[in-house]
This record gives structure tokens, C-alpha cells and sequence, in this order.
């Protein structure tokens, strides 16, 4: 086995990339080769990760004080053995030189912000790269003050609208659950529904990749959209308007509408789920704008004002409206 193919190996072992028959090649090397009390095998990713570590310092500590060690010739009927273990020796020192940023990011992990907006809010951030993010009621983004490493990730929970900054060197990858969204620079909308148990991803503008863990899901260019089953694990890619999906950022316009379409309209925006005692309010029709940013609690108040109404918030945050209704 030449040196090009163990630095492979290595750098495939690093990665999680191994299958179990190289994993024992690589950790018996290991185990050969200054590993404490031959325990790899017994050792948490932690740990692995410290020990790593600890012969990459040492590395670097020889090659600062530049010191050169002659060590004695093995015996002839060991030599191809000795050769071995010190070949691996090497691979993994330069690996781990490669590595060495991607495992400091494992050993000490960026420090996430998390960002919760309440029910019946929304908010919008900048990140530290200049990308913009919308983020709906009920929903949370945690990321990191800087991007350092060679990926801009952050992980979401709920619905957001993205308008990422682009930079070809240095992806921006949004963790959903068990789905990964990967882009370069674009906008988009993700919607992780768990009445539903789906997450939609629906793009605006631009191009990104859609996974869940290792497994591509599809590729989106603007108004297509990846509906994303998590009881089957069956994702379903179609052609939808995307604006329909990011109505939930703008203006609300109730042109001559029933309550019962605004109380839809109302529903995706913040989502939350509305209810009527009577459908009498229901078929009430009326006209009316509800400007961006506007909290539900005012926009309701306004409605059931137009419309002989009253409304009531329950315990699990659903909403109930009750009245005599229009004349």
C-alpha cells in the first residue's frame, strides 16, 4: 500500500467516509503506534478526537525545534512490518495537518446564538456574512456570531426566508431536522411543518441542493419546491408560485374575502391554527389591508371588530373566534 493511497484512507477515515473493514485497518495502525494502552477501539469521538490532537501538537512541536532522530535499522524478517507502521505514522501526521481546521471545529465547536420568536411575531436578522434572514412566528435560527470554518452553517427549526450573500469558497448550509439545504447564494424560503410532519423547501431566485443526510433529494431553480415527508422519508419536487410560499413576509390584502380565507391567510403567516364556533362568522365577508410587521392580536382585533366578532387564545396557542357575525 503506497503513501497516496494511505493518505486517502486516512483522510476518508477522518471524514466519517470509512467502511468497517478500513476503519479496523486504520485503528489497528493506530493501535500500533503510540496509541495509550491500545484502547482506540474503546474510545468516544471525544476522545479519538483529543488523541488526534495531542499528536498533531507534537508534530508541530518537532518541527519547531527542528530535530532530527536516528532511529535503529529493525530486524530484516520485521522490516516490511516496521515499514508499514511508520508509513502509517506518517499519513496520519500529514492528514492531520490537512485536517487540522475542520477537527479544531470539532474539538472546540463555534458557540450558536439561538434566536426564538414567539408566537403571533416575526423577525428579521443580518448575519455576520450580510445574509439576511426572515424568520416566522414560532420558529428558531441558531448561528454563530462569525463564519470561520469553510462552511456558513445554521440550523432551524420552524419556517424562514433566506437571502444568502454569495461566495463560492464558503457554502451556506441550513440544517432542518434530518434535511440539509446547501447554497451558494440565493433566496428561498424552508417550512418545517410538524402538524404535517413535512418540511417544504421552495426557492425565489437562484439554485440550491436539497438533502436529507447523504442522500440528494433534488436540485431547485426558482418556483419549484421539495416537499419533504418525515414519517416515509418520500420527498416530492414540483413546480408551485413562490410568492404564494413568502406571502407570509408581506402585506396582507383582503380584497371582498370571507373570514374564513383571511383566518387561511392569517394561519400561514403565523402560523397558527384559527377556528370558528359558527360559520355564520365564518361567511362574513369583508375589504381591508394588514400592514407588514403588524401582530396578529391587532389584525384579529381590527377583523372581528368588522365583523360583529370576538376571538379567544387557547392554552396550545390555537384560536377560537365566536360571534353573532355580520348582519
Amino acid at each position: 500500500m503506497d503513501r497516496n493511497i494511505i493518505e486517502a484512507l486516512l483522510d476518508r477515515y477522518l471524514k466519517g467516509e470509512t467502511s468497517r473493514e478500513e476503519n479496523e485497518l486504520v485503528e489497528s495502525w493506530l493501535e500500533e503506534n503510540n496509541n495509550p494502552h491500545s484502547q482506540w477501539q474503546h474510545f468516544n469521538q471525544n476522545r479519538k478526537d483529543q488523541w488526534l490532537a495531542d499528536v498533531f501538537g507534537q508534530v508541530q512541536d518537532s518541527i519547531k525545534a527542528n530535530e532530527l532522530k536516528i532511529v535503529a535499522m529493525p530486524q530484516r524478517k520485521h522490516l516490511w512490518r516496521r515499514i508499514a507502521a511508520v508509513a502509517a505514522v506518517l499519513a496520519i501526521c500529514f492528514t492531520l495537518y490537512l485536517e487540522w481546521p475542520a477537527l479544531q471545529n470539532r474539538l472546540h465547536p463555534a458557540r450558536l446564538t439561538a434566536l426564538a420568536v414567539p408566537l403571533n411575531q416575526q423577525k428579521q436578522i443580518t448575519l455576520a456574512d450580510g445574509s439576511k434572514v426572515w424568520i416566522n412566528a414560532s420558529s428558531q435560527l441558531k448561528y454563530p456570531q462569525q463564519f470561520n470554518g469553510k462552511t456558513r452553517e445554521v440550523y432551524l427549526s420552524g419556517e424562514a426566508y433566506f437571502d444568502i450573500q454569495h461566495d463560492a469558497s464558503k457554502p451556506f448550509i441550513i440544517h432542518t431536522g434530518k434535511i440539509i439545504t446547501t447554497v451558494l447564494g440565493t433566496a428561498f424560503d424552508i417550512k418545517e411543518d410538524k402538524i404535517s410532519h413535512t418540511i417544504k423547501v421552495t426557492v425565489t431566485r437562484g439554485k440550491v441542493r436539497v438533502a436529507n443526510g447523504n442522500k440528494q433529494l433534488g436540485i431547485l431553480t426558482p418556483n419549484q419546491q421539495i416537499s419533504f415527508n418525515l414519517l416515509d422519508s418520500k420527498a416530492t419536487q414540483t413546480e408551485v408560485d413562490a410568492k404564494q410560499a413568502i406571502a407570509w413576509q408581506n402585506e396582507l390584502h383582503f380584497e371582498d374575502i370571507t373570514f374564513a380565507e383571511a383566518a387561511s391567510q392569517l394561519q400561514q403567516r403565523f402560523n397558527v391554527k384559527i377556528n370558528f364556533s359558527n360559520d355564520k362568522v365564518k361567511n362574513c365577508r369583508f375589504t381591508g389591508t394588514a400592514l407588514k410587521g403588524e401582530k396578529l392580536d391587532k389584525i384579529l382585533k381590527v377583523i372581528c371588530a368588522f365583523n360583529n366578532a370576538t376571538y379567544q387564545t387557547k392554552a396550545d396557542g390555537s384560536i377560537i373566534i365566536d360571534g353573532f357575525g355580520c348582519n
